[in-house]
Parts: C-alpha cells; sequence; structure tokens
C-alpha cells in the first residue's frame, strides 16, 4: 500500500512488526524455544530486532493498514498520530532487540552524542538497558572499568591480555536490569537472554575479544583507538539497577529507568487493567504470562516475546490477562 492510499487522519491501532532475526557465531535456540520466534533448524540465532527505524535494519509492520510499512513511512505520513502533539522525531529514536548469548560478547563501547563528529557519524548516540530474562548459573554482566581504573592502566592490560582485571563485573539473574550510557565499556556474559532498549544506532567499537579467533585462524577486528577514545574513564563501575516501587497489590509498578533517552517501567499484573494513554508513543514488552490487549474492535495476542507499539492517538485499551502478566512500558523522553 503506497503513502497516497491511507489518509493521514487514519486511526493508528496498536502495531505489531516482523522481526529481523541474527544470526551469530554467539547465539542459541531461546529466541525461539523460549520467545517463540519463528527461527529455522539452526542454533545460532543470536539476536532479534523488534522495532526497529535503523536506515540499515528496518523492521516492517506486520499487519493492518499499513502492513509492509516501515516506521519511516508511517513517521512521514502521520507523525502526529504515531508521537503525539508537539513531539516529533525524524527516525524512530528506540531500537528493542531480544539477545541470546550463549558465548561472551566482545568487550565494547558505544559513542555519544558528543562523539559523533569524531567518526563523521551521521546516526544518534547509543545508550541502551538491559532487562534479564534467562541465565544460566554463573552469567555475568561487565559494566564499566573498576574503580579508579586510567586509560594508560587499560591500555596495559589490553596488551598483556588481561582486560578482565580491569573489568567491573557481577552475577545476573532472570528479573535484573542495567543500564549501559553511552561511553560505558562492557560486554554480555554467556548463558544471559535479555531485552535490550536502546537509541536508535548500531555504533559499536570493539576494544577486546577475549583472544578468540575465526574458523579461519584469524582474530575479528577491532577498534582500539576508537573504543579508547569513547570510553568515559570518569564513570566507573555500573551496578544494577534498583526498580522504584510505584504502585502494589494486584497491579504492582516499578519504575526501572529515567534516562535522558527513555524511560522504563515494569508492570506486573493479576487483574485486568486499563492502558492509560500518555499522548506519546509507549512500547510494551510482554516477559512473561499471557493475555490479550484489546483495543477497539480489535485485540492483539499478548505473550512472552511479544512487542507492541502503542501510537499516541490509540485510546480505550484493555489488558486482559490469563492469570498473571508481567510486561515492560518504554516511552521515549
Amino acid at each position: 500500500m503506497s503513502l497516497q492510499e491511507v489518509s493521514s487522519t487514519a486511526t493508528l491501532l496498536p502495531i505489531e512488526f516482523t522481526p529481523l532475526l541474527k544470526r551469530t557465531r554467539w547465539g542459541g535456540e531461546r529466541l525461539g524455544t523460549q520467545l517463540h520466534k519463528l527461527i529455522g533448524v539452526e542454533g545460532d540465532f543470536g539476536e532479534s530486532w523488534e522495532l526497529s527505524d535503523h536506515p540499515q535494519a528496518p523492521t516492517l509492520i506486520a499487519g493492518g493498514a499499513y502492513a509492509e510499512w516501515t516506521l519511516s513511512q508511517l513517521i512521514q505520513k502521520n507523525p502526529s498520530a504515531l508521537y503525539g502533539a508537539g513531539t516529533f522525531y525524524e527516525t524512530f529514536p528506540l531500537l528493542i532487540k531480544f539477545i541470546d548469548a550463549t558465548d561472551r560478547l566482545s568487550l565494547q563501547v558505544h559513542p555519544g552524542e558528543s562523539d559523533l563528529g569524531k567518526f563523521d557519524a551521521t546516526y544518534s548516540g547509543k545508550s541502551e538497558a538491559w532487562v534479564i530474562l534467562d541465565a544460566v548459573e554463573g552469567s555475568r554482566i561487565f559494566a564499566g572499568l573498576k574503580a579508579g581504573v586510567n586509560e594508560s592502566q587499560l591500555r596495559e592490560h589490553l596488551e598483556q591480555g588481561s582486560v578482565e582485571e580491569c573489568l567491573h563485573s557481577y552475577r545476573v539473574q532472570r528479573g535484573d536490569a542495567v543500564y549501559i550510557p553511552a561511553g560505558t565499556l562492557h560486554a554480555i556474559g554467556e548463558g544471559i537472554l535479555l531485552a535490550e532498549v536502546q537509541q536508535t544506532s548500531d555504533l559499536t567499537f570493539r576494544l577486546f575479544d577475549w583472544g578468540r579467533l575465526d574458523q579461519s585462524g584469524n582474530p575479528r577486528p577491532l577498534h582500539v583507538a576508537k573504543a579508547l577514545d569513547c570510553i568515559n574513564f570518569e564513570r566507573g563501575p555500573v551496578g544494577l539497577l534498583q526498580p522504584q516501587l510505584l504502585a502494589s497489590g494486584e497491579h504492582q509498578i516499578e519504575e526501572l529507568l529515567e534516562s535522558e533517552y527513555f524511560s522504563i517501567r515494569r508492570h506486573h499484573t493479576r487483574e485486568s487493567i486499563s492502558l492509560a494513554s500518555p499522548n506519546q508513543a509507549q512500547i510494551l514488552i510482554v516477559l512473561e504470562g499471557t493475555g490479550q490487549l484489546d483495543c477497539g474492535a480489535e485485540t492483539f495476542e499478548m505473550l512472552e516475546g511479544k512487542i507492541l507499539l502503542i501510537p499516541a492517538a490509540t485510546s480505550d485499551c484493555q489488558i486482559h490477562v490469563d492469570g498473571e502478566i508481567t510486561f515492560l512500558e518504554v516511552m521515549p523522553t
């Protein structure tokens, strides 16, 4: 359907997307077995890009009046219905992924907005947050440098292959959450399945790859100079987020994060609830349980791994639960 065939005043219902599934050397099967993605028979699916307006990897709307459209097309045609009055982003500012890491990911850093001019980059900076969906016993997150580690010390340990001695790390379990601001050296440890909320950018600089070699016996490319140029050496260790309880009882609400780029609240409810309309776009990420989102005459399934974009113009929605359900509510800020 072309842009001209849909009125700019068309009502926007909740939007589902067709995920982009990516195979990686460190991927596994949990995107299919736990999150219900239609992976193939291979056991190395590492990422599912669920909602993306990145120009090199946009997700397509899965159905409805805007089926097969990208978010950029929808923004071009109907921005106020998506974002709400007084808000506009030419590119949708958030990218949502699931990551299944059966092996440790490389040690890397993402630049912030202040770094982009150094690299002739046209995308935003990349701050991100993780919510752990599954973790084998002993799984660790690497987040930031140990207190007092400076650039010269990090360089020395890089040369010696002992960089792990400089890193702040900790074990994680299901339900834990961490915020990785741009400029933070980090890595996802082996055995972790997580949901990732990030700025719309895929700019990553790999500092260290744990001495691994590819199938040809060669190391993967590193970006040491650029990575060191982006690291915030003043930040130090980055710990787990501490949820703030906003509401208790049958419908519990926790605030996980309120950053300059996005906010994340976690809802756990045993009763049907009305979905508040904050007059801005919001994203629902189902972590556990099942239910239905009813908006007018339309019903949308909610189960673990489901992502729904709720436009600002969507109203009168109810969430009906099958026993109980846990989901994230994410909004750009």
